[in-house]
This record gives C-alpha cells, sequence and structure tokens, in this order.
C-alpha cells in the first residue's frame, strides 16, 4: 500500500525509519538522530496514541532532518557515523529523556560541511561495517571506538579520499552476518560479512561492489542470517 494511505505526509517529506512494535513499554524508548548531530530518547508509551495525521514526534531545527529513530531499553550505547568519516560512541544514559515535542541535545559535533548519515546500537562483539558512495568499505570492531561523552567530535572512522567517495552508510553487523549494498542505477550485491576485511577505524577499506560508470552506491542492508535460519527449522 502507498505509505500516504496510512500517513499524510507534507510536500517534500519521506519516511525515515520503519519499527515494529508489540507493545508500547514505558521502559522503552525511541532514540532519534539527525542530520545536523541532534539526538533525542522519548519513552516508547509516549507514541501509544497514534492520529491518522500523525502526532510530532521531534520538532527539528531549520535545514535538519531525522536520520535514524531505534528502539534502546535506556542503557545502550549508540553508534553515529558521519559522510566524512568521523564517528562516535556514547552511553545512551548520557542523554536525558524528553517529551514528543522536544527538539533533543547534541549527539555529535560536526565539522564544516560534514553530516550525520547513519546511527547504530553497538552489540557485544558487534562491528562497525562502513560503506562509501564508490563502492569501497571496511568493518572495524566497536571496541576499537573509544567510549565517550555524547556532544564530542568523535574519532576517525573512514579515510575518505577522491577514489573511495564519502560514507554512504554504516551498518552494526557480526561475522556470520550477511549485508546488501544497492546502487543509485539499480544494482544489487549481498556479500557475505566474514569476506570482507577487518581494518583499522582510520583506513579506507577495500572495494565491496563493482560500480558501472556514474552509478554510485545508495545504501547498505544488514541481512541477519542466524533469524532465516531458525526460522527454518522452526518450519
Amino acid at each position: 500500500r502507498a505509505i500516504v494511505n496510512l500517513l499524510s505526509l507534507s510536500p517534500g517529506e519521506t519516511v525515515t525509519s520503519l519499527i515494529k512494535v508489540t507493545e508500547f513499554d514505558e521502559k522503552k524508548y525511541l532514540f532519534m538522530t539527525t542530520r545536523m548531530g541532534v539526538v533525542k530518547k522519548t519513552s516508547l508509551a509516549a507514541y501509544s496514541h497514534p492520529r491518522t495525521t500523525g502526532i510530532v514526534a521531534l520538532t527539528l531545527h531549520e535545514k535538519d532532518q531525522l536520520v535514524s529513530c531505534m528502539v534502546t531499553d535506556g542503557k545502550q550505547e549508540v553508534f553515529i557515523a558521519t559522510n566524512m568519516g568521523k564517528a562516535i560512541r556514547f552511553n545512551e544514559k548520557g542523554v536525558r529523556e524528553l517529551g514528543r515535542t522536544a527538539a533533543g541535545v547534541r549527539g555529535i559535533r560536526l565539522g564544516k560541511g560534514d553530516s550525520v548519515i547513519a546511527a547504530a546500537l553497538v552489540e557485544d562483539g558487534g562491528m562497525a561495517l562502513t560503506a562509501t558512495s564508490n563502492g569501497y568499505g571496511k568493518k572495524t570492531p566497536f571496541q576499537d571506538y573509544r567510549l565517550q561523552s555524547r556532544g564530542g567530535s568523535g574519532v576517525a572512522n573512514l579515510k575518505i579520499t577522491e577514489k573511495t567517495g564519502k560514507v554512504l552508510g554504516v551498518a552494526a553487523v557480526r561475522e556470520d552476518d550477511e549485508i546488501i549494498l544497492a546502487t543509485s542505477g539499480g544494482m544489487i550485491v549481498r556479500s557475505a560479512v566474514e569476506g570482507i576485511r577487518t581494518s583499522g577505524r582510520n583506513t579506507q577499506g577495500v572495494r565491496l561492489i563493482n560500480l558501472k560508470e556514474n552509478d554510485r552506491v545508495a545504501s547498505i542492508a544488514r541481512v541477519l542470517i542466524r533469524d532465516e535460519d531458525e526460522e527454518q527449522e522452526g518450519q
């Protein structure tokens, strides 16, 4: 079904996140991140009475946009990455709970011309898989990014060059996962995470996908092989 049949969108407005919710647990939170580095944490229960016209989830500053929305338990670590190759890891306990209409607080301090492109929840033993617009990428253990307080400038995540292009997305992965890369020209490649080189933070990575002329990577997504296998066994 067309999204406009479920939610009234303003001209130019698009859907950023789709989250499955079985119950509006007061002990769960929606954690939002914007392009300008603002973060906000609000009780999931605050969204338990939606309307067909929608309800306010976040007050955005002028020219800002919502990049990510995740469900957390209030005690998790958050990883935020920018398109100029910076990243920050901090505990969400450092972000106070705010109401639905609040504007949020600073999550990462951005340099000139930089912007947030992705946010993920840190998993024990997990890695950050970073992909660039020109098809390069790498995986780096989350533990390689020192834990900081929110609002800092972060650390180097990937070395940006003319060859690599800017960072286009980051996914939290494990060795037995797979990823899907989609390009603006309509190509899709599915790859095993274990086949991608593990590299340090300030490196440019390796080629993840061979692109045709003028094509660019548009998105990256994690494929949960463990869940698929368990579902097949259950059937």
